[in-house]
């Protein structure tokens, strides 16, 4: 992949547009996305409109298909609000907080012949503008009780489904991947009906 001029963004569809430049290539230079998409500062005046909540669940809001090479969505995380332990089915997966604070609990692979809790690998928290580079088994949580969060998520390649573990088994489903959203607009309730809490 060739190295694109490292531009900062101005504004969100700024930001579209080079993702949409970097991604014309089929491999991912996975420091270059985490560092253009950090560079972005959030300004919700730019974003909210894609930024819906819901009161009971974190919600997933789709931005950009990104020409099929990947997906950008602002996943919104109401008070208290938190993922299940999931997987990315192999995608890259770059996570940038636009408001609030995230924290993000890495897990080990659960061995296939364990039957017990899984093994927490490391904690972080995430603030305002940081970008991480996702990659393994997590779970995402707004831990704050008076504060709702917002974070920009970018997954390449897309994926439809995911596969969701048990923290006190290591029990694994796989989960359809829905949205709450596309483009602003409120997706018909039946395509959001999923297992998925993730």
């Amino acid at each position: 992949m060739e190295h694109t001029e490292v531009m900062k963004p101005q504004t969100l569809d700024d930001l579209i547009k080079i993702l949409h430049k970097i991604f014309e290539s089929d491999s991912v230079n996975v420091e270059e996305v985490q560092n253009i998409m950090e560079s972005y500062e959030s300004n919700p005046q730019e974003w909210s409109k894609f930024a819906k909540f819901d009161q009971y669940r974190y919600t997933r809001n789709l931005v950009d298909e990104g020409n099929g090479k990947f997906n950008l969505m602002i996943l919104c995380w109401g008070e208290g609000h938190g993922s299940s332990i999931h997987d990315h089915t192999d995608s890259h997966c770059f996570m940038k907080l636009l408001q609030g604070q995230l924290k993000e609990t890495l897990f080990e692979w659960p061995d296939r012949n364990s039957h017990g809790h899984m093994v927490q690998k490391s904690q972080r928290v995430l603030q305002e503008n940081q970008c991480a580079y996702i990659n393994g088994l997590h779970r995402v949580e707004n831990v704050s009780h008076t504060e709702v969060a917002a974070s920009l998520h970018l997954y390449s390649p897309p994926f439809q489904q995911c596969q969701t573990f048990d923290q006190r088994t290591g029990h694994k489903n796989t989960v359809k991947m829905t949205f709450w959203s596309k483009y602003g607009e409120r997706t018909p309730f039946e395509a959001t009906l999923s297992q998925e809490n993730n």
